[in-house]
């Protein structure tokens, strides 16, 4: 199971599927599933499952004698469920999710420059930070995995508190043109709502000039707290800054059953995309889908 945190919907769908397991035989079941099946797993373990399945004083070869076994030419797993048994939407395990995935820590590239001496890379101050404003498609930026809205915290070891974007670009431009050692912290401006499809395929907000402009009450949106004033940067870790609506709404469209936007709040993205013209955003930004 990934630790990324899953939808609402997701959470909904085990807990009934661990009041289910729990259900005595006389007691009802919440949802249909054969009396002749065992109960699924549960998605998430609950604390008392924690201590007795992975606390660290357990050793390998007990936690190997709890582990559910699977007798050879069982193709269960391979060929799905059986009729009846419920299966929940783990999006947590999906290749979107984990695209659009904001990792906490810090992590180190290795920047290089092109033959034209250039990386592909601008670069934003806002509140004494410094912050990737645009990364070129098919530069050396893109291809170390450089995003909108990352923070530059040290450019060949020296630290970036409190530099003006000036200062920013002259550090990048004086580098070594073979290697350029950064620091970076994931998009701390951003987070992530993953919401689920209904049966019309929408998942229930309106966009306008990328923007999140209203959230239709009882949809998945609503549910799991996607916010109006928040720009979409990425769905389902695509980058999506400077496209039309019309584009968004195409990929949206394309997303498959679980959609995972990143948002951040309109009045830092605008901070963030000043003196960037929209064509420049449009046609330059890398919008490629990113490699996991």
């Amino acid at each position: 199971m990934s630790a990324l945190y899953p939808s609402l919907e997701d959470l909904k769908v085990d807990q009934a599927m661990q009041a289910q397991a729990q259900a005595t035989p006389g007691t009802p079941a919440l949802l249909a599933q054969d009396t002749a099946a065992p109960p699924p797993p549960s998605l998430y373990p609950n604390l008392a499952e924690l201590e007795s399945y992975m606390g660290l004083s357990l050793s390998s070869q007990e936690v190997q004698q709890n582990l559910p076994q699977i007798p050879e030419g069982d193709n269960t797993a391979a060929s799905g469920p059986s009729p009846g048994q419920l299966v929940a939407p783990v999006t947590g395990n999906s290749l979107s999710l984990r695209r659009a995935e904001i990792k906490p820590g810090v992590r180190e590239i290795h920047l290089c420059k092109d033959e034209r001496g250039k990386t592909g890379l601008r670069l934003r101050a806002i509140d004494k930070g410094v912050f990737v404003q645009l990364v070129q498609a098919n530069t050396p930026a893109s291809l170390v995995g450089l995003r909108f809205g990352d923070q530059i915290l040290q450019i060949d070891g020296r630290d970036c508190a409190g530099w003006s974007t000036d200062k920013a670009h002259r550090a990048v431009k004086k580098a070594s043109a073979e290697r350029i050692v950064m620091v970076i912290r994931d998009r701390p401006f951003q987070r992530t709502v993953t919401m689920h499809k209904d049966s019309t395929g929408h998942v229930g907000f309106v966009i306008k000039k990328g923007q999140v402009t209203s959230v239709v009450r009882g949809s998945s949106a609503a549910r799991n707290g996607l916010l109006t004033r928040h720009r979409v940067c990425e769905v389902n870790g695509q980058n999506v800054v400077g496209l039309t609506d019309k584009k968004i709404t195409q990929i949206l469209a394309m997303a498959g059953s679980a959609v995972t936007l990143t948002i951040i709040p309109t009045v830092i993205y605008e901070h963030m995309v000043r003196k960037l013209s929209p064509t420049l955003l449009q046609h330059t930004m890398d919008h490629s889908i990113p490699d996991v």
